[in-house]
């Protein structure tokens, strides 16, 4: 595992290895994205094979840029990457820093730019095996209470969005989805 990600080594913004970052703990650049349509978000169950958090809930997809990619081509890419989406251009939501035991003596410490996409109709998702062992759509208030009942089927990450930054990064949306299913529908 010889991928390279920013992260802050004695203040300064260096290339390091994703597998050093994470054992030591380091402040790194991340990126999530959450796909949502009406009030339904489309989550993604970690491959067994990933180095932490195996067989875990996550938001639509999480990494970590490149060397100087911009945050904006990172969520893009992504998507593509570990679940075959195309033709979504996220938009940002909110810069936030968290940090998380992920188990296996392994720390997540991010500085994370989140995106969030809207789709109305059905999309196309073909997970990357590799990445990716299932996904499914849930209503954002079935999200919270499934989480808060069953916190170990979540990545630490995912909880600590839902608890600390849902109303920053979903807010109105959801509100306005919610409204225009009710007044249609």
């Amino acid at each position: 595992m010889n991928t390279q990600i920013p992260a802050w080594v004695n203040g300064t913004l260096t290339p390091v290895d994703k597998f050093k970052v994470h054992k030591q703990g380091l402040k790194h650049k991340a990126v999530s994205v959450f796909v949502i349509r009406g009030t339904d978000i489309l989550l993604q169950r970690r491959a067994l094979g990933k180095y932490h958090t195996p067989g875990l809930w996550a938001n639509t997809c999480c990494t970590h840029p490149m060397w100087n990619e911009a945050p904006s081509t990172c969520a893009v890419r992504r998507l593509h990457e570990e679940l075959g989406i195309t033709g979504l251009y996220p938009e940002f939501r909110h810069h936030l820093e968290y940090s998380a035991d992920v188990g296996n003596g392994m720390v997540e410490n991010e500085a994370v730019d989140v995106f969030l996409a809207h789709v109305r109709d059905k999309l196309d998702v073909t997970p990357n095996p590799d990445e990716v062992m299932d996904t499914r759509w849930i209503d954002y208030h079935d999200l919270l209470a499934e989480a808060q009942r069953h916190p170990k089927r979540f990545t630490p990450w995912l909880k600590i969005y839902l608890r600390d930054y849902a109303d920053t990064i979903f807010g109105p949306d959801l509100i306005i989805a919610a409204h225009s299913i009710n007044k249609t529908g």
